[in-house]
């Protein structure tokens, strides 16, 4: 069950940090990212991270005697608000606040 738990919460934190990354890579915008701070990089480090978590999650439904799918997707959910206040707050690398009128 906890391995469960713990690739839920993962799948979420992957998925809630790749959208935002694959959403700046194809509105052409420029953001920090490990494979660089273009709109191509920002695709392609979101669309690995929306992989990665659609693998996970996938792997979670064939898992023998995995319990309800509402745990694995809870933790899911977890996850991914973790990562949207991670982002919200501006603590993502290289991360500036808009200015008032931005």
């Amino acid at each position: 069950m906890l391995p469960s738990l713990l690739l839920g919460l993962l799948a979420g934190l992957l998925l809630g940090n790749g959208l935002p990354h694959f959403v700046t890579g194809i509105t052409g915008r420029s953001y920090p990212n490990v494979f660089g701070d273009g709109p191509v990089p920002n695709v392609l480090g979101g669309w690995v991270q929306l992989v990665a978590a659609s693998g996970i999650v996938y792997a979670l439904t064939r898992l023998d005697g995995a319990p309800s799918p509402l745990v694995p997707l809870a933790c899911g959910a977890a996850g991914v608000l973790a990562a949207a206040l991670f982002h919200a707050r501006g603590l993502a690398a290289g991360a500036r606040r808009a200015a008032p009128g931005d």
